[in-house]
């Protein structure tokens, strides 16, 4: 089959690699109908996940028909011809941090574990084409893809929902529902995102549907702004505006309740934590301070 793979730091191609074969009974074979392209695959691009090797297949959004199942697969699991989405966390539904429902530390299906500890600082749960650390799984950026303890993480849609409709449940829309999640929204509070891409723009419906009562999303791309205003939010250019002077305009002088990064990662590593900004000061009208940097972060 073809599938997109990893040859060297900014470097993929699509090669023909191994069609994928069940290893476990409750493994499932699904041919894949769509994919996304995740802003976390540009940290395996770029370099800064190590693990990765020449010709790993990448992909952790994607979702498809499944063509083959364990004898291990329950009545309850995916069946032949079932159309499902794949979260892309593995989980084997039967450890402590599974019954809490804390998929993403799953503790049996990362056989790289203490890898991933020493890296993170903590183990991770195995994630579908997201290098060795989480597991070295063959991705879905491809044309079949073996999907792990299936009868648990293979989320079966039974409506006509097109691909595009459902394929954002594999990982976009939850990232984005947990950074609204995480900020305990309260009813009438005003939330501001930074970055207006897919997670973000998630981020904001959910926000809303949280219940906020104005969202904000900052970004510096046109079309990601216009999308955010299509959907009655304001937004704000950081390369026209001052952000700050436009967020206190906005809230009356106040600022927003909650803030949400959905950017990440490198990209937020200078001006997100290390800033030198403007406040109050008793005696004169403003006061230069500047933040103390976070631990592990160079000015």
């Amino acid at each position: 089959m073809k599938a997109v793979c990893w040859t060297g730091r900014n470097s993929v191609e699509v090669q023909e690699v191994p069609d994928p074969s069940l290893l476990n009974s409750r493994d499932a074979i699904v041919k894949v109908t769509s994919t996304a392209i995740c802003g976390s695959d540009l940290h395996l691009l770029d370099g800064y996940v190590p693990t990765m090797q020449n010709g790993d297949v990448m992909g952790h959004e994607f979702m498809g028909e499944v063509v083959e199942t364990g004898p291990g697969i329950g009545d309850d699991g995916p069946r032949v011809g079932d159309r499902v989405v794949v979260p892309f966390p593995i989980a084997c539904g039967a450890c402590a941090a599974c019954r809490a429902e804390l998929y993403s530390c799953c503790e049996n299906s990362n056989p790289n574990a203490g890898i991933a500890e020493r890296f993170f600082g903590h183990p991770t749960a195995g994630i579908y084409g997201y290098s060795h650390l989480t597991g070295g799984f063959a991705g879905g950026q491809a044309e079949y893809a073996r999907v792990v303890f299936a009868d648990v993480n293979a989320l079966r849609i039974e409506s006509d929902l097109t691909d595009e409709q459902v394929l954002f449940l594999s990982d976009v829309l939850p990232t984005g529902y947990m950074a609204a999640d995480l900020c305990d929204i309260q009813e009438g509070e005003i939330v501001a995102v930074w970055g207006a891409g897919a997670v973000g723009q998630f981020a904001m419906d959910c926000a809303r549907a949280l219940g906020a009562e104005k969202v904000v999303a900052i970004d510096k791309e046109p079309y990601r702004l216009e999308m955010a205003a299509a959907q009655g939010y304001d937004t704000v250019d950081f390369e026209e505006v001052d952000v700050r002077s436009a967020l206190l305009e906005l809230t009356g002088g106040r600022g927003p309740d909650k803030c949400i990064d959905a950017v990440g990662m490198e990209a937020t590593h200078g001006a997100a934590h290390v800033r030198v900004y403007d406040r109050p000061s008793a005696g004169r009208s403003r006061a230069r301070r500047r933040c103390r940097p976070c631990p592990g972060v160079r000015p």
